[in-house]
Order: C-alpha cells, then structure tokens, then sequence
C-alpha cells in the first residue's frame, strides 16, 4: 500500500521519466544550449510564482516566532550541512567525486513547502507554523545554500564566479523581489490557479533534472557509478534520512516545543527540497557536473516519500484525545 502511493506520487512519476528520457536521449550539443535556455526561463517562472505566493504578512509571522524558527533554521542549514559534510567524506574513495559532493549540497538546502506541511498536516502538527516555517527556509536558502556549500569546501567543478552569482541574482532573486512587489495584484490569479502552478512547479523540476542528468549521461554515469557504488549510495541516504527525522523530534524535544509545534520542526527540519536543489544545482555547476552532484537528492526525495507518509501517520492524535487534560485522559483509559 505505501509502495503504491508513492509510485502514484505525480511529481515522481515525473522525475522517473526525465531520467529515462535523459538516459534514451539525452540533450547534447546545439539541443543542450536550447534546453538549457528553457530551463532558465522556465526557473525564472517558478522563482516569479514563488514570489506571488509567500504572503509577506506569513514572512513577519514567522520572524516573530524566533523560539520556533531560529533553533529551525540553525539545524536545517547548520547541523544537516555539517551531516551533508560527514556523509560526503564517508562517500570519498568509494563514490565518484562528484556524487559524494552531492551529500553536501543536499545538506546545505533548504525543506520543501509542499511535502513538509502535508505531513505536519496528516500528522496533526501545527499547519500555519509549518507553512511559514518551510516559506522562510525556502527564502534563506536562495541566499545561504550556496555559501555554506561553498564555505564547507563543496565547489566540487562548478565555476562559482561572478557569472555564476551573476546567474543567481537574475534567475532566482529578481523574479522572487518582482512577485513580491506585485503579489497585491495576482493574489486572485494564484488563488484561482493553484493546481495549474502546482503543475507548473513539477514541470520546472522535470525539466532541470533532465538537464542535469543529460550530462551526467553523456559523461558515463551508468559506468562510473557501478552496483556497488549504488548500494553505498543508497545506504549513505537512507543514513542521512534518519539523521535528518531523528536529529529533528530529538531537538524539538530538547526545546521542549508543545507536540503539534515539534511535528511542524520534525517535518521542515528532516525534508529537503529538490524545487530549490535541482535548479540552483543547473546555474550553480556545468551539466555534466550537476547531473552528478543531485543523484542524492533525488534518491533522498524518493526516500522521504516512502518514510514520511508511516512517520505521520504513527505522530497522529485523535483531536478529543488531545485536548483533555492529561487526569481525564487517564480516567478515560
């Protein structure tokens, strides 16, 4: 049954088929700079969107809720990039280069909106708090994923000069500051075209993993990467998952955060978002480059789907239950 619905997931559906169609036919040559252009304006949409949909009055409810945010964002960017780190030292001499770098810069990203308040919500949690928590991650890591990337040493072949931040500004910032100055106008417009942005969305990360993977193709990766390789590498993400959802309750606790508070950190604490890791990946490194480095991410978006939906469900409480005190839930039992 969990298998089942998570192979009915639509945007793993669409990711599976961007890398058959990159590994029977991949974009090279003149067809690469085409899709690379596409891809470019296509992040610029998303990044746009994003801008229109994160209400500025949730990014100064958020800030204000330093006792659940700032712990948040200290370990999503702090204690999992130095997880990324560790993991990525574990994966040298036994991945390629490349793949293991790919472990730091999954540690260095940001949670995903999407994922991270449907759980907190199917596991009873606090809805509004995830959804302003994971926004405000999402909008640090447009700034901060690719520094900690960088100040942990993680540039693996990716060209980060100035074109490269020149890139960043134009394809990720610009759009975000425009939809947000003109989201009082197009709040309407998203409201009554969520599910087509949804799709949007999912087609943006689609195409900028077959981007990715293209050159990953093209460089060999079925050879370089053999099955031992991929058990290892299997192994090092499902370590980093436990990791990511035990370190998150573990900490929440060690805040002492009321229940519903503690899901919403376990969630955007332990996801991670391949809506920002695969585009930044695409304009942060060469194709050939990138389709290396996101092979854990995509593996860790896989695995958090099969996992996350069990956590939550078990984290559940039935509301009645939950809102008596503890002396009459006793008696009850």
């Amino acid at each position: 049954m969990m298998i089942r619905s998570v192979l009915s997931d639509p945007m793993l559906r669409m990711l599976a088929g961007a890398i058959a169609l990159a590994a029977i036919l991949p974009a090279t040559g003149a067809g690469r700079v085409a899709a690379e252009w596409v891809v470019n304006a296509a992040i610029f949409t998303l990044f746009l969107l994003n801008g229109m949909r994160i209400a500025r009055s949730d990014i100064a409810a958020g800030l204000a809720n330093w006792r659940f945010l700032l712990p948040l964002v200290l370990w999503v960017f702090g204690a999992m990039a130095l997880a990324g780190l560790g993991l990525a030292r574990i994966g040298e001499g036994v991945l390629p280069p490349l793949v293991a770098v790919g472990f730091l810069y999954l540690g260095a990203l940001p949670s995903t909106v999407q994922s991270a308040t449907s759980y907190t919500s199917l596991a009873g949690g606090n809805i509004a708090l995830s959804v302003v928590g994971a926004a405000l991650l999402n909008i640090l890591g447009v700034f901060v994923t690719v520094p900690i990337f960088l100040a942990l040493g993680g540039s693996g072949e990716g060209a980060v000069g100035f074109e490269t931040v020149r890139k960043i500004a134009l394809i990720l910032l610009l759009p975000f500051a425009i939809g947000q100055l003109v989201q009082g106008w197009t709040t309407g417009f998203i409201a009554r075209h969520k599910p087509k942005i949804v799709w949007i969305d999912r087609f943006v990360i689609a195409i900028a993993v077959y981007v990715a993977f293209s050159g990953a193709v093209e460089q060999g990766i079925w050879s370089r990467v053999d099955a031992a390789a991929w058990a290892v590498l299997s192994g090092l993400v499902a370590l980093f998952l436990l990791v990511g959802n035990l370190g998150a309750w573990i900490v929440g606790g060690m805040l002492a955060l009321p229940r519903r508070d503690r899901i919403a950190f376990l969630f955007g604490g332990a996801q991670k978002s391949a809506a920002i890791g695969v585009p930044l990946a695409t304009i942060l490194f060469a194709p050939e480059a990138a389709g290396f480095i996101v092979v854990p991410l995509l593996l860790y978006h896989l695995f958090q789907l099969v996992v996350a939906a069990p956590v939550a469900g078990r984290l559940r409480v039935r509301p009645a239950a939950a809102e008596l005190p503890p002396q009459a839930t006793a008696r009850s039992g």
